[in-house]
């Protein structure tokens, strides 16, 4: 549909109109899309700048999503009450999408592109990181870029049933929760959680999630058709086929006698004395061409490690290609921290580290939601330079950082105990130590040994592997454990976490066009049995959670209270709960909503108190019941003591003593703790306590 140059299209997906627009809005940028989905709405621009980066030796494109608070109706909180920086889901949302584009731009593009996802109006929480994907593929097309279309879904599991773009409160219900983005020849980009999926479930929902992208791709290139993409002028970079021959004839023997029973090491310091010549050689003919012939040297050395891949089946450090690197794990090296892991594999290392606090220590998230959550557990993820020894400025956490500490967030949640049963907010930080790839599942690995190091009770260790690919034509070689090199020269990085039951997280991102579900297929067969080998490394160190927590951490105890008796806890003005505070050192909080009391201190001694205290309020004081109880005051007629704070009564002077006593404070004075037995209660619900009969016996109550 076609009006004032404003151009339409509709497809109903999962019961609602997916509709693209353009021609209305944002008109002076390169290429803008308006994503109807229901009630929620994106608007997505693509801008190509004629700014030509060719010092840089990467694809010059930024992608930034936004979320607008008036999408859902509210003001943002803070003092000054507007969006400021980007949230984690944000960033988390911009890394989706520039995942999903980015493999589409041709080698050596030089145009510096952005990409802008705001989010005008939001009905569920959870879809416009997706209607983003689909707008930025078509956004990119119709400004004229050199790109075929995408399409990007999430996808969910309830029961038997799968769930195109589920609601938020389906995907409460969901065993798996699944961002899929892909071209019509198979899957470019995934990124995702899982409640212990087999294998085979999480390959029906990647296969179901490609069938309807699809369909939207055809959806995609009729809107384009219609539309048409502009004509527009772009650089892409070329290396000269002279400087080409010229490099290649320099360095192609050398690099080919390259023999596979060499170390890394061995290989790594051949080709920097290759290099040297090379440059020595052709940078007096070629003074302003270092960058072309040091990319020229690394499309060989590509070439060299996939042809020892595909021909032999050996890996530029010696491995086989579903051999894993030597593994070494390690708890409680950190004396004061309350739970510590160092998890080693090959020349990739992590420290995570476990901190336990109370629910004053969980995280708000105001986000795309009508009312603020609440996280009571967080993954962080530090990637400091020395870890691959490089030197830069110390910076907050990127957006690489962030998704890191995401993934492994996600990998654990399956196996975190109930709040009821662990009221604990948890923190795991991982600081990586050596980096030279998958740092984020070693992260993963330390983080689970760190859990039960702490004393958390999770149900399970959780291990991960990264898989990556070497594709030449109709040949495609799976590898175990990739290292940063075979990522960086490779065709694939697919990270797969999980228990011994099933997947708990994974993240795909493909550096070619896509790839097949049968090659998925084999990698997540590979994965689960690299997965079960490294499970049983972490077995051998520490098997199941410590049965304590550690001293250094808080103690906390959960307390049901009836709703009739929050008033009684809290007293006049607050009287009560302030002097259990005071006496036990512990901190409370009452939660009149699901009627209970939390009660946490730095000392167990402080718990127990408070607790003490708390159950006296709340159970009921039973006659016959010997209590110890303190004077308050002393009369004429006898004393008045305090079993718990809050529950006085009247030890009559006939009940003071066997003997006769003309003077109560002859027997007791203010401050003593005396044993008292309740011997009544009154119409009006006064306690009567006689000392004479509590000594005669009988149990004192503690609770």
């Amino acid at each position: 549909m076609k009006e004032d140059n404003v151009t339409k299209i509709e497809k109903e997906i999962n019961g609602k109109i997916l509709r693209l627009e353009t021609g209305r809005v944002a008109k002076r940028s390169s290429g803008s899309v308006v994503v109807h989905y229901g009630d929620t709405i994106v608007l997505v621009t693509a801008v190509v700048s004629p700014l030509v980066k060719e010092e840089m030796d990467f694809l010059p494109l930024v992608v930034d999503y936004q979320e607008k608070a008036y999408a859902v109706g509210k003001i943002p909180g803070g003092f000054f009450k507007r969006e400021g920086k980007p949230s984690d889901e944000e960033i988390l949302s911009s890394r989706l999408i520039d995942r999903s584009v980015r493999p589409l731009f041709p080698k050596g593009f030089q145009n510096e592109v952005q990409i802008i996802a705001t989010v005008l109006s939001a009905s569920e929480s959870n879809q416009p990181p997706v209607l983003s994907i689909i707008g930025a593929s078509v956004a990119l097309c119709i400004s004229g870029l050199p790109v075929q279309p995408i399409a990007g879904i999430r996808i969910g599991k309830i029961g038997d049933r799968f769930l195109i773009n589920p609601t938020d409160k389906e995907l409460e219900k969901s065993q798996i929760n699944l961002v899929v983005a892909g071209s019509e020849d198979g899957l470019i980009m995934v990124e995702g959680s899982a409640n212990k999926a087999r294998e085979k479930i999480v390959l029906e929902a990647l296969q179901e999630a490609h069938s309807h992208i699809r369909s939207i791709i055809q959806m995609e290139k009729e809107f384009i058709s219609r539309v048409g993409r502009k004509e527009i002028e772009f650089s892409v970079h070329q290396i000269e086929e002279e400087l080409r021959k010229k490099v290649t004839e320099c360095a192609w023997n050398e690099i080919e006698a390259i023999e596979e029973g060499w170390s890394e090491e061995e290989k790594e310091s051949y080709l920097e004395m290759v290099k040297e010549e090379v440059l020595e050689k052709l940078l007096p003919d070629y003074p302003e061409k270092e960058r072309d012939i040091l990319e020229v040297l690394d499309e060989l050395k590509k070439k060299k490690v996939r042809e020892l891949i595909l021909q032999k089946g050996k890996r530029w450090d010696g491995r086989g290609i579903d051999e894993i690197r030597p593994i070494s794990c390690e708890v409680a090296i950190l004396p004061r921290t309350h739970g510590s892991a160092l998890f080693t594999r090959g020349g990739t290392q992590a420290l995570v580290v476990a901190t336990l606090g109370t629910s004053a220590d969980e995280q708000m998230i105001d986000g795309l939601q009508k009312e603020e959550i609440f996280k009571k557990f967080m993954f962080h993820y530090n990637f400091p330079p020395f870890s691959t020894g490089e030197t830069r400025r110390l910076r907050a956490p990127g957006r690489r950082e962030i998704g890191h500490g995401a993934l492994a967030e996600k990998a654990l949640i399956p196996v975190l105990p109930e709040n009821d049963s662990f009221p604990y907010t948890i923190r795991l930080v991982s600081d990586i130590l050596e980096s030279n790839g998958s740092s984020s599942m070693a992260s993963v690995c330390g983080g689970s040994l760190c859990l039960m190091d702490a004393g958390v009770p999770i149900s399970e260790h959780v291990s991960g592997v990264g898989m990556g690919l070497v594709k030449e034509g109709d040949k495609a070689i799976i590898l175990t454990d990739i290292q940063g090199l075979e990522d960086h020269l490779g065709d694939m990085d697919f990270k797969v976490a999980g228990t011994k039951e099933g997947i708990t997280a994974l993240q795909l991102d493909i550096k070619i066009s896509g790839v097949s579900l049968e090659i998925l297929e084999e990698a997540l067969i590979k994965a689960r049995r690299a997965r079960e080998l490294i499970l049983q490394k972490m077995e051998e160190v520490i098997r199941r959670p410590r049965p304590n927590i550690s001293s250094y951490a808080p103690h906390i105890a959960i307390l049901p209270i009836p709703m009739e008796k929050i008033g009684e806890l809290i007293g006049p003005g607050g009287k009560v709960i302030k002097k259990i505070i005071k006496e036990s050192g512990a901190k409370i909080e009452i939660d009149d909503m699901e009627g209970k009391v939390t009660v946490s201190s730095e000392d167990e001694r402080g718990v127990r108190l408070a607790l003490k205290m708390i159950k006296g309020i709340i159970e009921e004081p039973k006659v016959g019941q010997v209590y110890l109880a303190e004077v308050k005051k002393v009369t004429d007629f006898g004393a008045f003591v305090e079993i718990m704070p809050g529950k006085e009564g009247l030890v009559h002077i006939s009940e003071l003593s066997d003997k006769f006593v003309k003077n109560v404070s002859e027997v007791v004075k203010v401050g003593d703790k005396i044993r008292v037995k309740l011997i009544g209660i009154d119409a009006l619900g006064r306690l009567n306590f006689s000392k004479k009969r509590a000594e005669q016996g009988g149990t004192i109550n503690r609770s």
